[in-house]
């Protein structure tokens, strides 16, 4: 499970604004690209789920734990976490903050890979989000994005995943990339992410245009790129150089969650 932390660190130097790229042209490596904030949380997810909590209490009781410590054991490279995320991160008390924010999707990419059926997926994807995006959208965007990774899983076709994420979510996907770059800039909604994500997979040829695509757009481009990367993965599968370089960019200790969810 190692398509959204790529995308991640693919994404990482163009995160904003005035680092944008705006084009596919660019090293898919380089000096600055490095895990970030979302690639901390969403093995914090996994790590979380993997254990199979029984209850939804006991899975958001895993989830908060699991999150705040892997926030204060895995320094970041560079960056930080967001201010209302952060205040729950290290605060008193981690309540829901009524968040619509992107982070609930960049960080599902486990529940797409460790249920097997959809009714599943979307539960505890709407699990993982509502400890701290328990806004509609919020909840909503970490479904979208978990779904479509599992109907990726299951060999569904791209007009099969665009038609459910249309009919259940909403979400326009008519759009192309060519007409979103020249306006997109940095927002961190889900309700303009996760659809734009989910386009950049829908127009890939194999996995590393995916994540090209999704970094070309501009805006939050390492979460882009991890969502689109996570859906790429369960679709194409990764190529063996990539995934190798993208591992020696990783903490061992972010590695060794991730690759548990192979026997997960």
């Amino acid at each position: 499970m190692i398509g959204a932390p790529i995308g991640d660190i693919v994404g990482s130097p163009y995160e904003f604004d005035d680092t944008a790229i705006k084009t596919t042209e660019f090293p898919l490596f380089s000096p600055a690209s490095t895990f970030t904030d979302d690639t901390v949380m969403t093995v914090a997810v996994a790590q979380a789920l993997l254990t199979r909590p029984p209850t939804d209490a006991a899975a958001e009781s895993a989830l908060i734990a699991s999150m705040r410590r892997w926030a204060r054991e895995v320094p970041l490279p560079k960056g930080g976490y967001g201010g209302r995320f952060r205040h729950w991160l290290f605060g008193d008390a981690p309540h829901p903050y009524g968040s619509w924010g992107n982070g609930s999707a960049m960080r599902v990419s486990s529940v797409g890979w460790l249920y097997q059926d959809l009714d599943s997926v979307l539960h505890w994807a709407d699990v993982s989000a509502r400890v701290t995006h328990n806004h509609p959208e919020g909840i909503k965007g970490a479904q979208a994005t978990a779904a479509a990774i599992f109907l990726a899983r299951q060999g569904e076709s791209k007009d099969a995943i665009r038609g459910y994420v249309v009919d259940s979510f909403g979400y326009d996907l008519s759009r192309t990339v060519e007409q979103i770059r020249p306006g997109y800039h940095h927002v961190e909604s889900c309700q303009e992410t996760v659809p734009e994500a989910i386009i950049a997979f829908l127009e890939s040829t194999d996995f590393e245009s995916a994540v090209r695509l999704a970094v070309s757009l501009g805006g939050d481009a390492d979460t882009l790129a991890a969502i689109t990367g996570s859906i790429a993965e369960a679709y194409y599968g990764v190529p063996d150089d990539i995934a190798n370089e993208a591992v020696t960019r990783l903490d061992a200790s972010l590695w060794a969650v991730l690759k548990q969810i192979e026997t997960g």
